[in-house]
């Protein structure tokens, strides 16, 4: 009896190092900003590993460089910008995209005092904005400008970073600016501001998506479902505990834990719950999220980010999405 309880005991152990081995090996990549909270929450709040998985989550400043990642086998799975998925699965990459964590919050807002109040106005005006063929460049020049009968070489566009992107308009350097939050947050209370558009009312679409490598998604199914299930956790918290939930952010966006503004310091977890209550976080895509994703696909092939169309049926996998839901 001794002899077989032995057997039994390193069996296992073998069982739990084989998991935690399988564990250690979910590379997540996700870019840092306030879109990819959830991911964060999923972290620091403990649904991963309420989940048993042993997420080693990687910050990206881009999701071009986080797509890079993704393709070269450095992630298994990735939280970015739809278009660039989009990108690299038109040259053929295995990615399939099996889950949305965002619709896209994007404001175009300038000064009270700059005199602009409509996006017509922004005529011959400069405006700070994210890089090249990000997913923000692409639907500024194929939504929010052609909404106010613009086309890119009516305007001067300054891409930089979001940061950049802030401290250019507080002093005057650039008319306008297309940020996304916290940044938005950061500029409203340092300066009295004029919103001219924000996409996420106007035109929504699913922005931030889970993009995960399809060996991984072959040969982890398991993991995969539990990632996922942890990213609903993780935005039903977001729904139903804000001010926990901004909390767990503010060491992230706010490391000082108060925004500095000329009427005084602004707590961090102020901050952090308005934008919380800006955003719309889902974990399901729609069937308005795959019309959008058609759109969008016809705006980057007339913008030449695209060179070929994708059946975008064919990359994205609803079957994780219907799991979760039962």
């Amino acid at each position: 009896m001794g002899g077989r309880l032995r057997v039994l005991f390193v069996i296992m152990l073998v069982l739990l190092f084989r998991l935690n081995v399988s564990a250690q090996q979910i590379r997540v990549g996700y870019v840092h900003v306030f879109d990819d909270a959830p991911v964060l929450i999923a972290q620091d709040g403990g649904f991963f590993k309420d989940q048993d998985l042993n997420v080693n989550l990687q910050a990206f400043t881009s999701g071009p460089s986080l797509a890079k990642g993704l393709v070269s086998n450095q992630l298994e799975i990735g939280v970015m910008g739809f278009t660039n998925a989009l990108s690299w699965s038109a040259q053929g990459a295995d990615l399939y995209i099996v889950g949305k964590v965002q619709s896209g919050y994007h404001a175009m807002v300038t000064r009270a005092d700059s005199g602009i109040t409509d996006l017509s106005d922004l005529q011959g005006k400069s405006i700070a904005t994210q890089g090249v063929g990000s997913t923000a460049d692409v639907v500024l020049k194929g939504v929010v400008l052609p909404a106010g009968n613009l086309q890119e070489n009516d305007v001067h566009l300054l891409h930089t970073a979001p940061a950049t992107a802030l401290q250019s308009l507080l002093a005057g350097r650039v008319d306008a600016a297309f940020l996304f939050e916290p940044f938005d947050r950061f500029l409203r209370h340092q300066t009295s501001t004029v919103e001219l558009y924000e996409i996420g009312k106007e035109w929504p679409f699913p922005c931030m998506v889970v993009v995960v490598s399809g060996e991984f998604m072959r040969t982890n199914p398991t993991a995969l479902r539990n990632f996922l299930d942890a990213i609903k956790l993780s935005i039903e918290f977001m729904e139903s505990n804000p001010v926990e939930a901004a909390t767990l952010l503010v060491p992230h966006f706010l490391p000082s834990g108060e925004l500095a503004t000329s009427k005084g310091a602004i707590p961090g977890v102020q901050i952090m719950n308005e934008a919380i209550s800006t955003q719309t976080f889902a974990w399901y895509l729609s069937d308005h999220d795959l019309r959008r994703m058609e759109e969008i696909q016809e705006i980057m092939l007339e913008q030449g980010l695209l060179t070929s169309k994708v059946e975008v049926s064919e990359i994205v996998d609803l079957s994780w999405q219907e799991k979760l839901a039962n």
